[in-house]
């Protein structure tokens, strides 16, 4: 969605009831890109393209994508690139709504990026719970294999390209690149030690670069518009179109396209629709998934890009925005999701797999009236033991918002101790005790 101000790029199909299909793809100037890569630029062209166009990774990280494929080693020998589509982030739906409406889009961005590469199987691990997506992503490598955009001799230009699409079991820790490849592996989606990076010793042991299906979504835009034209949409170092995601308490939840750098209060109030109830006034903001440090209502004059968000003290994340106004709990919410991850820990690391399930025994405790004062410098000490003491960012994405929703609303934290029970939830449920 848009208001009409701005010109939707990702989204540009999806008015097309028919746009999922090949057709409407292909009336739309689908696929020039890829014939623009294979017959008139060289991988290295295309890598440096891409480069130059400042594309940052749109899964969460935000790392350039082009500087990330150049990372791969050039010259002969296996390498793959995989497509992670293994969208699980509480709060985030854009990637399923590009798969099911816009397929073509994202398969013809992997395409070009597998030739950039030097790849000659490409993987796309879609999330298990993703039926209809996966139906329609099958239907589509089907429609584009007929069509010569899959297989051997791509359009003429020598270059084979075999695809296997691979459905995950649902477990959000595949959603880590290292993860995502022992699951392709068949083992059980553990994250690696890193280094080595993927890049030299990835899938099959082989170098392998993982990406995000939006940001494959940006590469035919670039290839086709250049990377001059891309670089002008968003803000410096912060460039490109990108997808909102909206939910919680506003009037009109759902995915939206505008370039980087809109301002969050634009998007809650204007694009948005504003606060679901007059009487229930903003109280916090989720600004990219569940992941990310989470922002009071008097810290949303903040752009929506991945710089001037980090500098605010949170991140952009994958961009999953969730609005909460007065009537949330902020004990309740973190316990929700501290639930949420202890669940999805692995296991494999110590301050995660302990950790997390300390989190929820604490808030808990909280919630149900019994928490002590000393409590809440509980959960700060254990939020530093497990930041950046684990081999992947599970234990990060637990931590950060734990120590957020703490120092961001103690007050709240303080109330529970002090009454000894959820007001709110008192208020929500008059004579409980």
């Amino acid at each position: 969605m848009t208001d009409g101000r701005a010109q939707t790029l990702l989204l540009k199909n999806l008015h097309r009831s028919d746009s999922a299909t090949l057709e409407a793809y292909l009336q739309g100037g689908g696929y020039r890109a890829l014939a623009r890569a294979l017959k008139e630029m060289t991988p290295e062209q295309v890598v440096e393209e891409v480069k130059a166009s400042g594309l940052r990774g749109r899964g969460g990280a935000g790392f350039p994508t082009g500087m990330k494929w150049g990372f791969m080693p050039k010259g002969p020998g296996p390498k793959y690139l995989v497509l992670n589509a293994d969208e699980s982030e509480p709060g985030t739906f854009k990637d399923r709504l590009l798969l099911e409406r816009d397929p073509h889009l994202v398969l013809e961005g992997f395409l070009i990026g597998c030739y950039a590469v030097g790849c000659h199987h490409g993987f796309i691990y879609i999330r298990g719970e993703f039926v209809r997506p996966y139906r329609i992503l099958l239907q589509a490598v089907q429609e584009a294999r007929a069509r010569g955009y899959v297989g051997k001799n791509l359009l003429g230009s020598g270059y084979d390209l075999e695809i296997t699409v691979y459905r995950g079991a649902g477990a959000y820790i595949c959603g880590e690149e290292t993860a995502l490849l022992e699951s392709l592996e068949g083992k059980l989606g553990h994250p690696r030690l890193k280094p080595p990076f993927p890049a030299q010793v990835g899938l099959y042991g082989k170098p392998t670069s993982v990406n995000n299906v939006e940001t494959v979504a940006n590469v035919p835009m670039i290839v086709e518009m250049g990377a001059n034209w891309y670089g002008n949409i968003g803000r410096p170092k912060n460039t490109g179109p990108k997808l909102f995601c909206l939910s919680g308490h506003v009037r009109r939840p759902g995915v939206y396209e505008f370039p980087l750098g809109i301002p969050l209060r634009e998007l809650i109030y204007q694009h948005a629709g504003g606060m679901l109830r007059d009487d229930r006034p903003l109280k916090a903001v989720v600004p990219g998934g569940s992941s990310v440090p989470v922002l009071r209502a008097d810290q949303i004059d903040v752009l929506m890009d991945f710089d001037s968000l980090a500098a605010a003290g949170t991140l952009l994340g994958s961009a999953g925005v969730i609005v909460m106004d007065d009537s949330v709990c902020m004990v309740d919410a973190l316990l929700n999701l501290a639930r949420f991850y202890a669940h999805e820990s692995c296991g494999q690391c110590t301050p995660c797999r302990e950790g997390t399930g300390w989190y929820v025994q604490i808030l808990e405790r909280l919630e149900r009236g019994a928490g002590r004062k000393s409590d809440l410098d509980l959960l700060l000490d254990l939020s530093d033991r497990i930041q950046g003491n684990t081999i992947c960012p599970l234990g990060d994405a637990v931590a950060m918002p734990v120590r957020s929703y703490v120092t961001q609303f103690r007050e709240e934290f303080e109330e529970h101790v002090a009454t000894r029970r959820c007001p709110r939830a008192a208020a929500a449920a008059p004579g409980r005790a």
